[in-house]
């Protein structure tokens, strides 16, 4: 998977398409935004990662030092606040050693190649987000683009506990399998209990319903399955479950949806 150019390729399938619906078009997925909400919303993103990453190795910001992007007065400035954020942010992550440190909000993404990553599936699901908006046919998504955007989501916003918490397993369990025509398979076992904790800096108390990776071959009660972007637009709520395929307990896959809801939105 080339992630800078599938980045750079959704980035402007994703301002081609904004740009063609109304300002004030509200956006089907992600109903409390407007099309210019959304527009915001991802050139934000994309300044604040150029910053974090930085024009050079050892030149980037700490999250927490990162001015907010100014939203312009006029939505009519938008797409060129939005060029201009695309353009540092390639700028910045183009020639760049995958290893090289920086911040990040994950654990585990503390590393250039993360930023890469998660940028590329950003600029993917907003783009769908924006054709949803345009009232247009959402554009097919690379195959292992979007395998790899399902590793994503179960690997970086659903699995993961922090050592301030506790994972208590219930028993029931699920797997994801990517199995459309021609394409690689891959499977993801997960499962479900409850994740339990007080946050050691805000003081606040967790109970919360999740899932976690394990390893459980053939022996989950229930799975998911079908092509790629199917799998990845319904773990972000941009799709239903029409074109995929559940065998066993249909509620638990539509546990799945909510867990990842919790991590994705």
């Amino acid at each position: 998977m080339d992630a800078l150019a599938s980045l750079a390729r959704d980035s402007e399938l994703f301002g081609d398409a904004v740009r063609s619906a109304p300002p004030d078009a509200r956006v089907p997925s992600c109903p409390d935004w407007t099309g210019a909400d959304l527009l915001y919303h991802l050139a934000e993103v994309q300044d604040f990662w150029a910053r974090v990453v930085g024009p050079a190795p050892g030149r980037g910001l700490d999250g927490d030092d990162v001015e907010p992007l100014a939203r312009p007065s006029s939505d009519a400035e938008l797409p060129a606040l939005l060029q201009r954020s695309t353009s540092r942010l390639v700028a910045a992550l183009t020639g760049r050693d995958p290893a090289e440190p920086c911040w990040s909000w994950h654990e585990e993404g503390r590393h250039v190649g993360w930023v890469l990553r998660r940028q590329a599936h950003e600029a993917l699901i907003h783009r769908a987000d924006a054709e949803l908006t345009a009232g247009r046919d959402v554009t097919p998504a690379d195959p292992d683009v979007a395998a790899d955007g399902v590793d994503e989501v179960l690997s970086v916003m659903v699995d993961g506990v922090p050592g301030w918490g506790v994972f208590t397993p219930d028993g029931a369990t699920v797997s994801v399998v990517v199995d459309g025509f021609g394409e690689r398979p891959r499977s993801w076992e997960l499962a479900f209990g409850r994740f339990t904790g007080t946050g050691p800096e805000s003081g606040t108390a967790y109970d919360l319903d999740v899932a976690q990776l394990v390893d459980l071959p053939g022996s989950t009660t229930t799975q998911v399955a079908g092509p790629a972007w199917a799998l990845d637009l319904w773990l972000w709520g941009r799709g239903t479950a029409d074109g995929l395929i559940v065998e066993g307990d249909l509620a638990l896959a539509e546990r799945l949806r909510r867990v990842a809801a919790e991590g994705t939105q």
